[in-house]
C-alpha cells in the first residue's frame, strides 16, 4: 500500500523524534497518526520495530500508565512484538471501540500467522466486547467493512480453539454489527461445544432485537432450564412481557425471580413498576419511589419510572414525586 502524505510525514517525524529528539512519547503519537492515516501500511510498524529493538526500556517506560489512543494502539503492536498475542488483541479491541470506523485491524500484523495462531479464544472474546465499550454504532456498511478482519479472525480462532462462552460473546459482537444470522450461527457453534446459559441469553437478545418476542421468550426459558435459580433471567422475561404490554405477565415473572433473589433491588423495582402500570396500584408506585434512589442512575431506572407513572388512576402528586427520581 502506498503511504499518503499524512502517513509519510508521521513516519518521518516519528523516526526523527525517536532517534534524534529522544522524545519517545512524541514518536508514539506520530506513529499512531501514521497508522490512522494508512492502517494497512507496513512503514509505521517498521519504525516501531526499530524503536522496540533499539530502545525497548525507554519505549516500555513511555507507554507505562498511558491510556491515550496512541499509547494503547502502540501497546497492541508492542505486545505482538513481544509474542503476547492476547494483550495485543485486547488492546486493539479498545482502540477499535473508540474509533470503529478506522480499519485498525487491517494492520499487517493482525493477519500474521504468528498472531492468528497464537491469540486465545478468551482474549479475542474480551477484545470484541471492548469494541462495544463506547457505545459506537457498529452496523453501518463502512464500519462493517472496517471490522471485517475481526470477523475473519473469529472464524479462524473458533476453528482452532472452540469454546462455548467465548463464542457466545463473539455472537454478541456479530449481533451488534447488525449480523443477526451470523450471530445465530455462532450460537449454534457454541452449542455444539457445550450448552450454557449465556448462549441462550444471547439468542434471546438477538430475537428481541429483530422483533421476535416469542422466540426471545423461548430462548429465555431454555436458559432457565439450564440455570433455574437465576433471578436475572426472570427479570429479562419480565421486561420482555412489559415491552409487549403484558404487565400482568411482567409482574408474574418478576415475582418468580424474587423467589431466587428476594433482596435484589432492580427486581423489586421492576415488580413495583409493572404492578403500578398494570393495575394503577398507588402502593406499588410508592414502593418504586422508595427503591429508585437505591438503583444506579440509568436509562433502565427511567424506563421503569415511565412505566409506573402511566398507570391509570394514580395521583398527580405521586407521579410528580416519581418523575423527580427519573
Amino acid at each position: 500500500m502506498t503511504l499518503n502524505r499524512d502517513a509519510v510525514v508521521g513516519v518521518s517525524v516519528a523516526r526523527v523524534m525517536a532517534h534524534c529528539g529522544g522524545d519517545l512519547r512524541a514518536a508514539v503519537r506520530y506513529v499512531a497518526g501514521a497508522v490512522a492515516a494508512a492502517p494497512e501500511a507496513p512503514e509505521p510498524y517498521a519504525v516501531l520495530g526499530e524503536i522496540w529493538e533499539e530502545q525497548r526500556p525507554g519505549l516500555t517506560a513511555a507507554l507505562s500508565g498511558e491510556n491515550s489512543l496512541p499509547a494503547v494502539l502502540t501497546s497492541s503492536y508492542v505486545s505482538f512484538l513481544a509474542a503476547d498475542m492476547d494483550n495485543a488483541v485486547m488492546a486493539l479491541g479498545s482502540v477499535t471501540g473508540a474509533q470503529p470506523g478506522t480499519a485498525w485491524a487491517r494492520a499487517p500484523w493482525f493477519s500474521d500467522p504468528r498472531f492468528t495462531d497464537g491469540v486465545g479464544a478468551e482474549a479475542l472474546a474480551e477484545a470484541v466486547m471492548r469494541t462495544m465499550d463506547y457505545g459506537r454504532a457498529l452496523d453501518s456498511p463502512a464500519v462493517q467493512d472496517a471490522l471485517l478482519p475481526w470477523r475473519e479472525l473469529i472464524g479462524k480462532v473458533c476453528d482452532r480453539a472452540p469454546a462455548a462462552e467465548p463464542m457466545a460473546k463473539m455472537a454478541i459482537f456479530l449481533r451488534t454489527c447488525g449480523l443477526a444470522d451470523e450471530s445465530f450461527a455462532m450460537c449454534d457453534r457454541a452449542d455444539s461445544v457445550e450448552s450454557i446459559m449465556l448462549t441462550e441469553v444471547v439468542r434471546a437478545a438477538t430475537w428481541r432485537r429483530i422483533g421476535q418476542p416469542q422466540q426471545a421468550a423461548a430462548a429465555f426459558h431454555r436458559a432457565l432450564a439450564i440455570e433455574p435459580d437465576n433471578w436475572s433471567l426472570f427479570l429479562d422475561l419480565a421486561d420482555l412481557h412489559a415491552e409487549q404490554g403484558d404487565f400482568a405477565g411482567a409482574v408474574e415473572s418478576a415475582r418468580e425471580g424474587l423467589k431466587h433473589g428476594p433482596t435484589e433491588i432492580t427486581l423489586r423495582a421492576a415488580e413495583a413498576a409493572y404492578l403500578a402500570r398494570g393495575s394503577g396500584d398507588a402502593n406499588a408506585l410508592e414502593a418504586l419511589i422508595s427503591l429508585a434512589p437505591q438503583m444506579p442512575d440509568s436509562p433502565y431506572r427511567a424506563v421503569l419510572i415511565d412505566h409506573a407513572c402511566a398507570g391509570e388512576g394514580l395521583s398527580p402528586e405521586l407521579i410528580a414525586q416519581a418523575r423527580r427520581l427519573r
